[in-house]
């Protein structure tokens, strides 16, 4: 079996050191141009040199977007970008318009480019057209069942590479070219800066009966006809893997780095035990109990299994499932007092009952007990973001270990 790899999102410095501690292979991000998310952080070059000595140290990759689909304009200045991080020394591009791809092979022959899921990639004539002109991995569109994947990759050359999203978002267009955003808030989803409209509710207006507006109502509160559950394959990793993936892409640089520590860990525990004893392997429900502990809306398996029907959208809300918060991150432990210096990220109380838990192991429930500051006085609440807090805890912890509460445990 060739090597699978888990690759993450990574929207800042700190998300990339999460995804990689975590467990990916790999993490892709964007820079502060000519990629497909600006409502995330980013990264400046001296970030991404950071992020690469970070991973590379690990024996991780890193792999940078380039994957806007760009008027002239948006070109400028492009070979310059791709220069500097070849000289940071970036793993690969990922891009998907065919100028930006004659661009960066020009100027810097020797980096290998895969190409985005922008590009809407969905048969084999149009693999086989990239990988004579030298690229190695194609990122498929969304839009493909299992049987698409496995009749193309029956057929191709054994030195391409096949990359998919597994988990996350999906969007209601055709592998995310959506002219929606633009349409309605000048904001160009092409550009990486959508406004995620698929999202809103919506009425409908008769052409000559202008301002009276009809419900689409499934209940009170209207209907949500674009607005589709998030992709969820942990389920089916065996299928996965048997259909010739051989990058697993986890969705989500605009999310918290809670929820990709959360969602690579249960990833990287599924795909560990199947690598170990494919003929035995077992699903385990705590992996995806453990994904559901971070904020998402229902689950589909996309187009794997079927076209997408009304089963695969919701229609009654456009909110997230939140059952949990992120309360802290362990910055340091010392073992004679088993007490944790913890970095505050949501409210914690004397009292509250928190689960800690770390790369590859188990969670472990506890008791706050008592709780110190930073200067060693006794508190009851630590109400600051990023308050420097002290706890015992009942197990022993390790840097960058994360805890969560129940919203249950909530205190006003």
């Amino acid at each position: 079996m060739r090597n699978i790899e888990l690759l993450a999102p990574a929207g800042d410095l700190e998300k990339l050191k999460m995804a990689i501690i975590y467990g990916a292979d790999a993490v892709y991000l964007g820079g502060e141009a000519f990629g497909m998310r600006k409502a995330s952080k980013n990264f400046t070059l001296e970030d991404i040199e950071e992020g690469v000595r970070f991973a590379h140290e690990r024996g991780k990759k890193v792999y940078v977007t380039l994957n806007i689909v760009p008027h002239d304009k948006d070109m400028e200045g492009v070979e310059e970008y791709a220069l500097d991080l070849q000289q940071i020394g970036v793993d690969a591009f990922i891009v998907s318009d065919p100028g930006m791809f004659t661009v960066i092979k020009r100027t810097t022959p020797d980096m290998e480019i895969h190409i985005s899921t922008q590009a809407s990639v969905t048969n084999y004539e149009t693999i086989m057209f990239w990988y004579n002109l030298g690229v190695r991995r194609i990122v498929l569109a969304r839009e493909l069942s299992f049987e698409e994947i496995e009749n193309i990759t029956s057929k191709l050359p054994e030195d391409l590479d096949i990359e998919a999203f597994v988990h996350g978002a999906m969007c209601m267009s055709y592998s995310g070219r959506c002219l929606i955003s633009n349409y309605m808030t000048g904001r160009d989803a092409n550009m990486g800066d959508c406004a995620q409209p698929c999202r809103y509710k919506y009425h409908v207006v008769e052409e000559k009966r202008p301002g009276e507006y009809f419900p689409i109502e499934e209940h009170e509160e209207g209907t949500f006809l674009f607005n589709s559950k998030d992709l969820c394959m942990i389920e089916h990793l065996p299928q996965v893997i048997d259909s010739g993936i051989l990058s697993l892409k986890i969705e989500g640089r605009v999310k918290s780095s809670y929820y990709v520590a959360t969602v690579i860990r249960s990833y990287r525990m599924a795909l560990d035990a199947y690598l170990e004893d494919p003929e035995n392997y077992k699903y385990n429900p705590a992996w995806l109990d453990e994904i559901k502990k971070v904020s998402h809306r229902d689950f589909t398996t996309g187009f794997f299994f079927k076209k997408p029907g009304t089963e695969d959208h919701v229609y009654t809300h456009s909110s997230y499932i939140r059952g949990y918060d992120f309360v802290g991150m362990v910055l340091d432990y010392d073992r004679e007092t088993g007490i944790a210096t913890v970095e505050q990220r949501n409210r914690m109380f004397v009292g509250d009952q928190i689960e800690i838990f770390g790369p590859g192991k188990e969670y472990f429930v506890q008791k706050i007990e008592k709780m110190w500051d930073n200067e060693g006085n006794e508190i009851d609440v630590a109400p600051h973001p990023q308050q420097i807090i002290k706890i015992r805890t009942d197990q022993e912890v390790r840097r960058f270990d994360l805890i969560r509460k129940g919203k249950e445990e909530e205190q006003s």
